[in-house]
């Protein structure tokens, strides 16, 4: 069982302070540091105000990355066929019994 850890995470200029395993936390600082990256390029390319509408806007383009690549694994079928090779080992193994 992974250890618990506590970290301080600054995002937009904000620390907020989280128990993680130990497993997630340079999973964690990575995330955190493209955010502020994100941020910085949406404050130079475009006239905003609110530090809520570059967070929104960060929090739209992780979540359209992670839809595109979720369309682009059924429209390739890397995971279907991933799911048939364990399927075809998991009979395999039933059959030779």
């Amino acid at each position: 069982m992974d250890e618990k850890l506590k970290i301080k995470l600054s995002i937009a200029d904000r620390v907020y302070p989280l128990t993680v395993e130990m497993s997630q936390e340079e999973g964690l600082r990575s995330a955190s540091k493209k955010i502020d990256l994100m941020i910085k390029q949406f404050e130079e390319n475009y006239a905003v105000r609110d530090k809520q509408d570059v967070l929104a806007m960060c929090a739209l383009q992780f979540a359209s990355q992670l839809e595109q690549r979720q369309i682009d694994n059924s429209i390739d079928g890397k995971e279907t066929i991933e799911r048939i090779g364990k399927i075809n080992d998991l009979l395999a193994k039933y059959l030779d019994k």
